[in-house]
């Protein structure tokens, strides 16, 4: 039921964002003989454009892998979303302090991307990456997930116009020094001051309803336990439960990181940092057909350049 009213209000948020692009031409093509109405049409359908949703980029500090050069976890990530029946990564990229990964469809051709933070894949077991994978996969956005995520970008860009504008710092500095200049000669018109005043009166008036909208939205997109179980059961279909659920608190308490971050205080090389990340693994478990222990050591030669450029920046981790 959350998730349905969220959707509705979603579709209710988008509509009104293909109005004002709607309204706009119809209000060119209706006085297209008077230059006002091309005014108004153009503020319309700038509107519209400015608020239109976004197609998903990559993080900034992403890099995407040749898939040449690291062949084996290209193989590896297609043979997992192969087993649970998605659509393999056409690309692969890393982040060298990310602690989380996610799979997303960037751009308008909505290319599949996945995402690895480094840190986490540095330190799991050959099993533990495969669940992760199939986590990673699990929790890719759904199309109820993207346009609940599209109206709140919408909405933030109306809060942001609507209640963000404020005086702007330098003409109130520059106002300062010219008043103190003229002493009681003169003072500087306050027109501007008021303009701005009035129209953040606005603002508020206007933007009370955008909050509003927005937060309803975001209560009703939090379906916390209901997503944690769907993505348990899209990546049961690679993994178990149980170790589904390992990883999940092994993540979520960030134990696995404190030891790889002394570790680079130590001055220990990569793969001796990953040697003792594999020697602290609580169980070695039952053997995963789809990545064996030399194929992960194949990626961890693809990609130590990678760990080697990442650790040094392990110690910014919180």
């Amino acid at each position: 039921m959350r998730r349905a009213a969220a959707l509705l209000l979603a579709l209710v948020v988008h509509a009104m964002t293909l109005g004002f692009l709607v309204l706009g031409v119809w209000t060119i093509v209706v006085n297209a003989e008077f230059v006002f109405g091309w005014l108004i049409g153009g503020v319309l359908i700038g509107i519209g454009w400015l608020l239109r949703p976004r197609p998903d980029r990559l993080p900034a500090d992403a890099e995407v892998l040749d898939r040449a050069e690291a062949a084996e976890l290209y193989g590896t990530a297609e043979r997992v979303a192969v087993r649970m029946g998605i659509r393999p990564p056409e690309l692969v990229a890393v982040r060298d302090l990310a602690t989380r990964s996610t799979y997303q469809k960037v751009g308008f051709r909505r290319t599949p991307v996945l995402v690895l933070g480094l840190p986490a894949w540095l330190a799991l077991t050959p099993r533990q990456r495969v669940t992760l994978l199939a986590l990673t996969y699990a929790s890719e956005p759904t199309g109820h997930d993207l346009l609940v995520e599209g109206a709140l970008s919408t909405l933030g860009e109306w809060r942001q116009a609507l209640l963000g504008s404020a005086p702007l710092r330098a003409r109130d500095e520059a106002r300062t020094k010219i008043t103190s200049s003229l002493g009681s000669l003169d003072t500087p018109d306050t027109t501007y001051e008021l303009a701005g005043t009035v129209g953040r009166l606005v603002g508020r008036v206007l933007g009370a309803p955008v909050l509003l909208v927005e937060f309803a939205l975001t209560r009703l997109a939090r379906s916390g336990g209901a997503r944690a179980r769907e993505r348990r059961l899209g990546a049961a279909k690679a993994v178990t439960p149980e170790e589904v659920a390992e990883l999940e608190e092994l993540l979520s308490g960030g134990r696995y990181l404190a030891p790889m971050q002394a570790a680079v205080l130590r001055g220990e090389s990569v793969p001796a940092i990953r040697h003792g990340a594999l020697s602290r693994a609580a169980r070695p478990g039952s053997a995963i057909p789809l990545l064996g222990d030399a194929e992960s050591g194949r990626i961890d030669d693809e990609l130590l350049g990678h760990y080697t450029r990442a650790v040094r920046g392990f110690g910014l981790i919180s």
